[in-house]
């Protein structure tokens, strides 16, 4: 392969092709826009949907927050959140899992906010006619001259750059492991099904009465999670701003109801498949209020749109919000990187993609461990038991340890003005910001 060139000039700047509109790729899209790198988006479905519950953002986001403009309504759009109060079915508390001063140590407070608030910030801050509505890909080809998309409709779009960011059903993969299989390239486990174990019902409510739901009315999120003591459930609540509560219920599955479950496998998300699952819990028990509240409070007060039944694929599905984090730490990586390239030759793509692939990947394997033993914390059986009492009564320097670890990891994008860290906890050394630092400031 010849050698890459970082300190040439760029003769021509890639054209990017980004498949899918969630939260990795409109994140992409954002910061080529800034770094001023030709793209468009293409995503599957005809509207964008306010589907999904809350997130948990901390310091992790804060400072990519800041560089591209949202930080201050992202913070009036949402709660600070210091715990995660475990409850059980009787509405008794159980422990409570402490998030820690992460504005000491990682400088920035953690908050929570609706899944589709933060879409809906950062959507605005893309073009509309750079977003293509659907668009699902059926194949792709790549050759000498670039990469070529073939969509539904019949139509095909040319780029230099191919972007896969459409899920774990994703077409751009699915077209990829076509050929790598051709090739004898593609590993045994990737030809395997997606395992999962676990269905997700997810909501977000309108406005609730604040006289019933006296939780909405304190400045900071009542985040709660209720264990049940006999059942294959576990359920969640947010109080959120503007008197709303986003609530999911995760389902573990056993070999029939995984069964029962598979005709959702290459299904989006809709409303209509959560009626059987609604009904189902709605008797289920939620902390707070008068002491009678039950999921079907919130159920009654959410919009059927704002309803959803998901899949939990293990392997590309990391609980605690740990798939969202990775989405928008990669696109950061994945930017600065396009940022330097010097030509759009296929040599100087592969060593980038290269670079991005060495670093993203130790977190992505982090990622998916500990998302599942954060699972493991509201599954069933021994090991779960076992997992949360180790929770319960895990020592404070060891609760110190992991959220150190965690508010380590705060990217920044190199071609926008950097912000100052204040965390007593330094940041993680980031490869693609001290790498292509290097490189704009030499050129």
């Amino acid at each position: 392969m010849p050698p890459f060139h970082p300190l040439i000039q760029p003769t021509g700047r890639p054209k990017v092709l980004i498949v899918g509109a969630g939260l990795a790729g409109i994140t992409l899209a954002i910061l080529l826009e800034k770094a001023g790198v030709p793209y468009d988006v293409y995503e599957r479905a005809t509207e964008v949907k306010p589907l999904g519950a809350a997130l948990y953002i901390g310091p992790n986001m804060a400072p990519l927050f800041h560089q591209i403009g949202i930080y201050d309504e992202f913070v009036s759009r949402a709660k600070s959140c210091h715990s995660i109060d475990i409850f059980d079915e009787q509405r008794q508390p159980s422990f409570t899992i402490e998030l820690g001063d992460t504005k000491e140590i990682g400088g920035f407070v953690g908050y929570v906010l609706p899944r589709s608030s933060l879409y809906e910030i950062l959507l605005k801050q893309v073009p509309s006619e750079r977003v293509h509505m659907g668009k699902k890909v059926l194949s792709t080809l790549q050759n000498e001259n670039g990469v070529m998309i073939r969509c539904s409709d019949g139509s095909t779009v040319e780029g230099d750059i191919l972007v896969g960011a459409d899920g774990a059903y994703s077409g751009v993969r699915q077209s990829l492991f076509q050929r790598l299989k051709k090739d004898g390239h593609l590993p045994g486990s990737d030809m395997e099904c997606l395992p999962y174990s676990c269905v997700r019902l997810v909501g977000h409510s309108d406005q609730l009465d604040p006289a019933k739901f006296p939780e909405m009315k304190d400045q900071a999120c009542h985040f709660t999670h209720t264990l049940a003591d006999d059942k294959p459930y576990s359920w969640l609540t947010w109080t959120t701003a503007d008197d709303r509560i986003c609530w999911g219920v995760n389902q573990y599955l056993d070999k029939k109801s995984i069964k029962d479950n598979d005709t959702f496998r290459n299904t989006e998300w809709r409303a209509e498949m959560t009626e059987a699952m609604c009904k189902e819990v709605r008797g289920f028990s939620i902390p707070g209020g008068d002491g009678t509240l039950t999921l079907g409070d919130l159920i009654d007060n959410t919009p059927k749109k704002n309803i959803s039944k998901v899949m939990l694929e293990e392997k590309v599905n990391p609980a605690g919000a740990q798939g969202a984090l990775l989405a928008f730490h990669d696109a950061i990586a994945l930017a600065n990187w396009i940022n330097i390239l010097p030509s759009t030759s296929i040599e100087d793509a592969e060593m980038i993609f290269k670079e991005y692939r060495d670093e993203r990947m130790p977190y992505a394997k982090g990622a998916n461990t500990q998302g599942h033993t954060m699972a493991q914390v509201s599954a069933t059986g021994i090991k779960a038991s076992i997992i949360r009492y180790f929770v319960k009564n895990i020592p404070a320097f060891v609760q110190r340890s992991f959220q150190t670890k965690n508010v380590a990891t705060r990217p920044q994008v190199s071609f926008l003005p950097l912000v100052e860290d204040k965390g007593t906890v330094k940041p993680a050394h980031q490869p693609s910001l001290h790498k292509t630092l290097e490189i704009l400031q030499k050129r």
